[in-house]
């Protein structure tokens, strides 16, 4: 028998393992790989929805976590190996020996009890393991000789085992080598080994238990695994402790960057070390001097304009009331003039009612921006209200109201007449001559909690072009450039929203799904602050209110050109 065979495990016979991905046998081609990219994608997206630390700490873990494993792995093989191949290299020199000797010591045709002596001098003392002695066509035919049959028999050995120890080897000095095959008994491992020393000799078998391998093998898993946890553990904390020290400055960052968005200017970092933190705080710092020094400079050059706006409109009122006297007379002497110069009399009466409005509306807007428009707030009947505005600037005949007579709120009624009649008077003009429909109901709105007054201003026209709806409440703005000289001035929708902003409600423009443009006004029942004793400032009591609506003086309503 050739020792070096022995060692090596020539023609060791390999047991089928278990597929580990048997039980995705029966899916369709290509249906783990889609599932596994899906799966990819949904962490992905999850990742980034998650905090910053949590991703810091995560990425921490699977670092650690993949380390660990990899290193626990390497060491449980490696030590795996050793401890195996170290136990049945024992076992299967011990068995090697012991055969060895015991067959040097039998006759060439042994009986059965020679084969049993010496199956029990093999199997005597501290070994571990069981025999099985085979001597085929010897004095007394077959010998089968089983040390322990309740533990192994002849029929445990593997066919493929049995057909390696008979086959004789003709290239090598020994016929015969000694195999062997790692097996499980009852969910236990153990070494299935066997040789034939001579020619016609006896065959042996060995069964030893790995069985203690197994559990210090099981315990050294366990230890690697214990390990493998505290490591992720570590990982985590010293992800959580790193991702405080580098995160702490970000959040003063963003706390920084809030209350700069909040309008604190003066808002600064401080200013600590040499790293990249402490130089995105010195950017940060220099960006919001800039900034303040930017908004300080915008800020005063909008209250000079501001200044200046007020002051021209207080200046211009005093000669354009006196003008505007002029006009009067001359509007009631027209009929009297020469025909040659009656056109240029009332143009200038048209022109200079313009040019009062404009300085009307020029005013009120200054006390939009200067925050001093007040409203005097009353109880309302809406319906009365828009009969009052429709009869005063005599549209009855153009305008179809639908409104409920109980329909009521807490309104201030000249700013009302100043919405209203802007939008009225801007459906008018651009609805191709058709009736305007005005209609108006209550609802609720659950997300404020209120009660709204919704008023809808409907005309026939064409309806805004869809480059216009974004800009209807800009100030100045006119759809056509090529008309610059059209009788609105651009600032009459923008004063209506600034009056339905004062009352806490909202105006919205929109075109009708069958045609035509579709102004809603939605104003809550009852204001969010009152103040029946705040009056308006500077013409605030005048009873066109500088809106360009006019009140009883039949002028249309200041529009936006379309």
């Amino acid at each position: 028998m050739c020792p070096a065979a022995a060692r090596q495990g020539r023609g060791r016979a390999v047991l089928p393992e278990a597929d580990p991905h048997g039980a995705r046998r029966g899916l369709p081609a290509g249906h783990s790989f889609v599932t596994r990219r899906a799966r990819g994608r949904l962490i992905r997206s999850a990742l980034r929805l998650t905090s910053l630390r949590l991703r810091l700490v995560t990425v921490f873990a699977l670092v650690a976590l993949v380390a660990a494993v990899s290193v626990s792995g390497i060491a449980y093989w490696l030590n795996r190996d050793a401890v195996l191949t170290r136990a049945q290299n024992s076992a299967l020199k011990d068995f090697s020996q012991a055969l060895g000797d015991g067959a040097g010591g039998l006759p060439e045709d042994p009986a059965c009890e020679m084969l049993r002596d010496m199956g029990t001098i093999m199997t005597s003392g501290n070994q571990t393991y069981q025999v099985v002695l085979v001597d085929r066509g010897g004095e007394d035919g077959d010998c089968v000789i089983e040390t322990a049959p309740e533990s192994f028999r002849l029929d445990m050995v593997p066919a493929s085992l049995v057909d390696a120890v008979h086959q004789r080897r003709e290239d090598t000095e020994a016929p015969y080598h000694l195999y062997w095959q790692r097996v499980e008994i009852d969910g236990d491992p153990y070494l299935i080994g066997g040789a034939q020393v001579i020619d016609g000799g006896p065959t042996g078998y060995l069964l030893a238990s790995l069985i203690p391998e197994r559990d210090d093998l099981n315990s050294l898993a366990w230890s690697l695994g214990i390990a493998t946890a505290l490591a992720v553990i570590g990982s985590a904390l010293l992800a959580q402790a790193a991702a405080t020290t580098v995160l702490r400055p970000v959040a003063r960052l963003s706390n920084a960057a809030q209350r700069l968005g909040e309008g604190k200017l003066h808002t600064r970092l401080e200013e600590r070390g040499a790293d990249e933190l402490a130089e995105l705080s010195r950017t940060f710092n220099a960006a919001a001097e800039s900034l303040e020094r930017r908004v300080e400079d915008l800020r005063a050059r909008e209250a000079a304009s501001r200044r200046f706006v007020a002051d021209m409109s207080h200046e211009l009122r005093t000669p354009m009331t006196a003008i505007t006297a002029v006009t009067d007379v001359l509007e009631e002497e027209v009929d009297s003039l020469d025909p040659m110069v009656a056109p240029a009399v009332q143009l200038v009466v048209s022109e200079t009612r313009r040019l009062n409005s404009l300085v009307e509306n020029l005013m009120e807007v200054t006390r939009f921006d200067a925050g001093t428009a007040k409203m005097v707030l009353d109880d309302v009947n809406i319906a009365d209200q828009l009969t009052h505005c429709i009869d005063a600037r005599a549209w009855l005949d153009a305008v179809e109201l639908d409104a409920d007579r109980t329909i009521t709120a807490r309104l201030d009624p000249r700013r009302l007449d100043v919405i209203l009649a802007n939008l009225i008077g801007n459906a008018l003009k651009h609805g191709g001559g058709r009736s305007v429909r005005v209609s108006v109901r209550e609802e609720s709105d659950e997300a404020l909690g209120r009660d709204d007054v919704v008023v809808e201003v409907a005309d026939q026209g064409p309806g805004i072009p869809e480059e216009v709806l974004p800009h209807v409440f800009d100030r100045f703005y006119k759809a056509s450039a090529s008309r610059p000289r059209s009788e609105g001035s651009g600032l009459g929708l923008s004063i209506a929203l600034e009056n339905a902003h004062l009352h806490g409600g909202e105006i919205s423009a929109a075109n009708a799904p069958g045609g035509g443009a579709v102004f809603t006004l939605r104003l809550p029942r009852q204001p969010p602050s009152e103040n029946d004793e705040d009056t308006d400032t500077d013409g605030g009591d005048d009873e066109d209110g500088g809106d360009g609506g006019g009140a009883a003086g039949g002028r249309p309503g200041e529009e936006r050109s379309r």
